[in-house]
């Protein structure tokens, strides 16, 4: 029972400290390495739409289809002035091959430590993974819009027409 209350409170204690970002704020700035090992800035994607979306683990179907569904998206978005970033907790090496495999047109960041996944209030409680959220950012590095109920299949969809809606 003395076990079971611990776990409870070290729940609540996490859930407490979890940051809470909302539309309007200002994006957290970070950098990290893309899948080629070079430094990847926040702050360089200053005067440009900014898609960033946070995936749990490459090669997992959910996330494959997410980001395949990117790549088959990406002209239509980047005629929106956005660019789209997927940040997940895997390795340079592992972002390396899953591009490489899926043909990526698209960077994708390795957070390995996690800590950029859980500025952004990614971060799964129990295990060092990034849960399924997308954020677009706009050319002010503002949030404009976050997705907390990511369906992977129809991300890039919503995404597009979300940017759509935004630039009017």
């Amino acid at each position: 029972m003395k076990l079971f209350l611990n776990l409870i409170i070290l729940f609540l204690s996490l859930q407490i400290h979890a940051v809470v970002l909302k539309e309007g704020d200002n994006a957290p700035l970070f950098t990290l390495k893309n899948q080629d090992g070079k430094e990847i800035s926040l702050q360089s994607r200053q005067g440009k739409w900014t898609v960033l979306y946070f995936y749990p683990k490459s090669e997992t179907p959910g996330c494959t289809k997410q980001a395949c569904a990117f790549r088959d998206s990406i002209n239509e978005i980047r005629k929106l002035n956005a660019d789209v970033i997927g940040v997940s907790v895997n390795s340079v090496a592992e972002q390396a091959e899953f591009k490489k495999h899926h043909n990526l047109n698209f960077e994708l960041l390795a957070d390995e430590k996690g800590t950029v996944t859980d500025l952004y209030g990614a971060k799964m409680i129990v295990v060092t993974m990034a849960k399924r959220w997308t954020f677009i950012l706009n050319p002010e590095l503002k949030i404009k819009s976050i997705d907390r109920d990511v369906d992977p299949v129809k991300d890039a969809t919503h995404v597009l027409e979300k940017l759509q809606s935004l630039q009017k």
